[in-house]
Parts: C-alpha cells; sequence; structure tokens
C-alpha cells in the first residue's frame, strides 16, 4: 500500500504547522524528521490519509493485530488498562453524570464496556473506523458509529471523547481536534493518553525505539507540543502528566534481550542496579514528566 515511489505526502509539523524541520532517521522508507520550533518528532513523509483509513479499516495487517494480537490478550488489557482509565474519570467527575462519551478508535469496545459499568447512566458509543472492530463492539452490544471522527457532521453531541493511543496515527491530528472540539458541547471534556517523543525510552533508542513505527506511529509529541496544538484549537488544558510504567521495562528489555547499547551508564544500571532502584526510578521518570507514556485532559471553554 505504501511503497510505490511518489506515493507519500510530505507535511509540516503536525503540532506546530512550523516547516523548519531536521532529519533524524529513515525507517521502513519513512522520513522521521524533529520540528525546530517544538521539538515533535515525526514522519516528514506518510501515506494520504485515504490511504491510511484504508489501511486502517481493511488491511491484512489489522486483521492481523485484531486476530493475533489484541483478541487474546483482550480480557488482560480490560483489567490492567481500560479498568483504571473508566476508575479515572470516576474519581475525576463522580459516580455517573449521566454524559453522552464517545471513544474514538474503540478496538473492541473494551472502555466502553468497562465505564458503562461504573457509569450506567451515561451513554457511551464506540467510535470505531474498522469494519471488523466494530462488529465487535455490536456482538458486545455497544453503540457504535462505524467512521473516523472527522468525518461525523454533528455539532454539540457529546459530554466526553476520549482517544486511547490514537494521535500517533493521525494523518492530521489538527483537523481531528478541530472535529472533537466541535463535536463536543459547551464545557465537554476531551482526555488523550498518546505517545510522548521526549519520554526516557524514546530518548534513548530513538529510531530503534519500537515505539516508532510506520505507517502506524507517525507522531510523537510531547507535554508542550500537545498542549499548544489543543490551545490553538480552541481547548484549555486542565491537566497533562505521564503516569506510564514501561519506561525502564523498555530500556532494560532492549539492553539484556536484544543487545541494544544503550552507553555505559544504562547498561550498568540494566546488569547491576537493584529491582528497588529501577522501581523507584521508573517513579522519578514517571513523576517529573519524561515518561513516554501521556495523559492528556482537554475542556470545550
Amino acid at each position: 500500500m505504501f511503497g510505490q515511489s511518489g506515493s507519500l505526502d510530505t507535511v509540516n509539523c503536525p503540532a506546530c504547522d512550523s516547516v523548519e524541520s531536521a532529519l533524524q532517521f529513515v525507517k521502513e522508507g519513512f522520513e522521521y524528521a524533529l520540528c525546530g520550533a517544538c521539538e515533535t518528532l515525526f514522519a516528514r513523509t506518510r501515506p494520504p490519509f485515504p490511504r491510511l483509513k484504508q489501511f486502517y479499516e481493511e488491511s491484512p495487517s489489522t486483521h492481523f493485530w485484531i486476530n493475533e494480537f489484541f483478541r487474546p490478550v483482550a480480557q488482560a488489557r480490560r483489567h490492567k488498562i481500560f479498568r483504571p482509565r473508566a476508575e479515572y474519570l470516576r474519581d475525576r467527575f463522580g459516580s455517573d453524570p449521566g454524559w453522552v462519551v464517545g471513544d474514538v478508535g474503540a478496538g473492541f469496545g473494551l472502555f466502553c464496556s468497562e465505564l458503562q459499568l461504573i457509569w450506567p447512566s451515561s451513554r457511551c458509543i464506540a467510535i470505531e473506523p474498522s469494519k471488523e472492530q466494530a462488529e465487535i463492539c455490536r456482538s458486545n452490544g455497544l453503540d457504535v458509529i462505524s467512521s473516523s471522527l472527522e468525518e461525523l457532521t454533528d455539532t454539540g453531541k457529546f459530554d466526553l471523547l476520549t482517544a486511547f493511543e490514537l494521535f500517533e496515527h493521525l494523518y492530521d491530528p489538527g483537523e481531528f481536534a478541530h472535529a472533537a472540539h466541535r463535536l463536543l458541547k459547551p464545557g465537554g471534556r476531551l482526555m488523550i493518553t498518546t505517545l510522548n517523543g521526549a519520554g526516557f525510552d524514546v530518548q534513548i533508542l530513538w529510531e530503534r525505539s519500537k515505539s516508532v513505527y510506520p505507517p502506524c506511529h507517525l507522531n510523537l509529541f510531547n507535554p508542550e507540543s500537545i498542549c499548544g496544538l489543543l490551545r490553538r484549537c480552541g481547548f484549555t488544558i486542565d491537566e497533562v502528566c505521564t503516569p506510564g510504567m514501561l519506561d525502564w521495562d523498555i530500556v532494560e528489555g532492549a539492553i539484556l534481550e536484544e543487545g541494544i547499547d544503550a552507553g555505559r551508564f544504562w547498561g550498568q544500571v540494566a546488569m547491576k542496579t537493584s529491582s528497588q532502584a529501577k522501581k523507584e526510578l521508573q517513579e522519578w521518570i514517571a513523576r517529573h514528566g519524561l515518561s513516554s507514556h501521556m495523559r492528556i485532559l482537554a475542556r470545550k471553554p
């Protein structure tokens, strides 16, 4: 789908639209550059939106990930990832505000299912462009919109939109953010989790990072650049944090299991440091905004 000569678009920075960027590396034929203005790491060459949309809706790759990766670990992801996200919203906004919630890129609908258990009076809609995953959501009794968010024409429909591990995949994150702003009611919230290109394991491993892989992960924002983008699209920022738990595990695995040279110091930490020291290192990384996993909560005024 992406290998033909001249088949890729060349784009400006997806965070601030700057034309000033420096090539960092080429991976699988895609150029990754660092923005000179906001330091976002991004795929400067990327598939056009219609081809990228087709890839996520019906490609053999998407079919493989659904059936060989996500399906076998669905229940583990439900308990370890999606339930805590639903509990975060309960702790932040109360027991059940009676909202209309849209989960964009809903996958199997695990988050919607968990949120409906916690907020039974709220309506959670799975917004999922993949035909196969949209059908899985329907089979689980969920309301489904089988479309990308950018194609929806509603205005002021949702109290909350969530987008988990989605911003790194988008052809045009600005277009997505504008669409989210239009679809939210006044005072509505947008909750995002995404990669932080300034985070610990990405910075150490860089082009060797498994978080950097095209055509899926195209945009690696940082806390400042994603907040800047959302503000330009009309949002105010309620929270930005990096609650990641796997940064050190990723780097340690790359050193010990893959033989990657991450430098003498980190090699020493991997091979000679106690598990308690590594645990405290990870806690320090997350607490100081340095994890490669970001969470952002924005609000439409």
